[in-house]
């Protein structure tokens, strides 16, 4: 698993890092701060997996009574055509389609405490009709691939952050995000489709992709409409608003179904508590080795090889003191929101400056690839993840590419 070889590689680097600040630099603190590291990120796996236990329970539970009161049927109806061509592994109106399709709507609208437990329970579902239960099926690297693309319609933490931090105008960031996560998922399924040789010419493939970029263009032609303060308000209305009717309609189709409703709530909550005890050996396993790498000071060191390679090549680069935000997040969510903060408070031009917008946009445009394959592939115990964790980093790399243009673009 080349997961494996990348934790182990975490481990490698930093120790040799800090020996050198050690020996050469008389850093006397660096291994102090390694080891405390480990300390403070094996807590904050264990802290998010408990964390998780609550919103799985629930999430799981009202998913439970989706299935049962028919919504899998419901939605296959609206995306089953295309679905049916990107995941021909799993069969017609079976469960995973249905929970994919709500967690990748959870991810749009910026939910991700809806979208991790649908996600995992997709996941798991997939694993039924995975026939090498330790190897990755094409359908789940599939999944995992979009879901590490990170695509993403109205970044609310990210703007939410930038108006804690006092920015003139938060939202500034909305539609240069919105694009590069769009090239980052156009670039992931591109590259999955390629390996499992999907025919991307299917006309419902094209006519699905060119009606999902329209209704992107429209989206963004709505919202940028719209003052800071109208934005803010009517994004958190409309997320508000879309995820208490769909857990409204789950209730009102298991009425329909005559199905028994708190019963079938309890059933999904224990398998979503079941599946939050299982993940912790695979985050603090994960987050450990980031937070080694982090303390070592191997981040710093590899963003100014990158700064001194692109100046002697005569290549601007005021975009490189935002690329730690980049650099972190298939790592690390926290990690990349604390440096976008710590960006924000101590760029020139502050959270309105140029690097400080990039930054945003590099922590909006992408996911936290390393965190979804240890925490997908771990619920369900797959080792052999195959070409999954490159195809989440295409998608990545393709939406910090973008990034950089559109932030040129638009900040510079």
């Amino acid at each position: 698993m080349i997961l494996n070889y990348i934790w182990v590689a975490f481990f490698l680097i930093a120790f040799v890092v800090a020996v050198v600040k050690l020996i050469f630099f008389q850093d006397m603190q660096v291994f102090p701060n390694m080891l405390q590291s480990t300390f403070d990120m094996a807590k904050t796996g264990f802290e998010i997996s408990i964390a998780l236990t609550g919103v799985m329970t629930l999430w799981l539970g009202l998913m439970k009574i989706g299935e049962r009161g028919g919504m899998v049927a419901i939605l296959s109806r609206f995306v089953g055509p295309f679905f049916a061509r990107l995941f021909p592994e799993v069969p017609k109106n079976h469960p995973a389609t249905g929970s994919m399709i709500l967690n990748f709507s959870a991810n749009m609208l910026g939910l991700d405490n809806a979208a991790t437990p649908l996600g995992l329970k997709a996941m798991k579902e997939l694993q039924e009709l995975n026939p090498d239960k330790e190897t990755a099926s094409n359908a789940q690297i599939m999944f995992l691939v979009l879901n590490a693309s990170g695509l993403t319609i109205i970044p609310l933490s990210v703007i939410a952050d930038r108006a804690t931090l006092g920015a003139a105008n938060p939202t500034s960031i909305f539609i240069p995000t919105l694009i590069a996560t769009f090239c980052s998922t156009v670039a992931g399924l591109l590259y999955v489709s390629l390996r499992q040789k999907i025919n991307l010419f299917d006309p419902v493939i094209i006519a699905y992709l060119l009606g999902f970029t329209g209704f992107v263009g429209m989206g963004v032609w709505y919202f940028a409409s719209l003052t800071p303060t109208e934005l803010q308000q009517q994004s958190t209305l409309f997320t508000s608003v879309t995820i208490l009717t769909i857990i409204t309609l789950f209730m009102v189709l298991g009425i329909l179904k005559r199905i028994s409703i708190f019963e079938t709530f309890i059933e999904g909550a224990k398998e979503g508590f079941e599946i939050s005890i299982k993940i912790i050996p695979f985050l603090v396993a994960i987050l450990v080795g980031i937070g080694l790498f982090r303390a070592s000071g191997a981040l710093d060191y590899f963003n100014q090889g990158v700064k001194w390679t692109l100046g002697q090549a005569d290549i601007n680069t005021d975009f490189v003191d935002a690329l730690p935000v980049a650099y972190l997040k298939p790592l690390s969510g926290q990690a990349a929101r604390g440096m976008m903060i710590e960006i924000s408070k101590n760029n020139p031009g502050g959270p309105d400056g140029f690097v400080a917008n990039l930054a945003a946009v590099f922590r909006g445009c992408a996911e936290t690839t390393f965190y979804i394959l240890a925490l997908y592939f771990g619920s369900v115990n797959i080792r052999k993840t195959r070409y999954a964790l490159t195809g989440g980093l295409i998608a990545d790399l393709s939406g910090f590419i973008a990034a950089i243009f559109i932030g040129y673009l638009f900040f510079h």
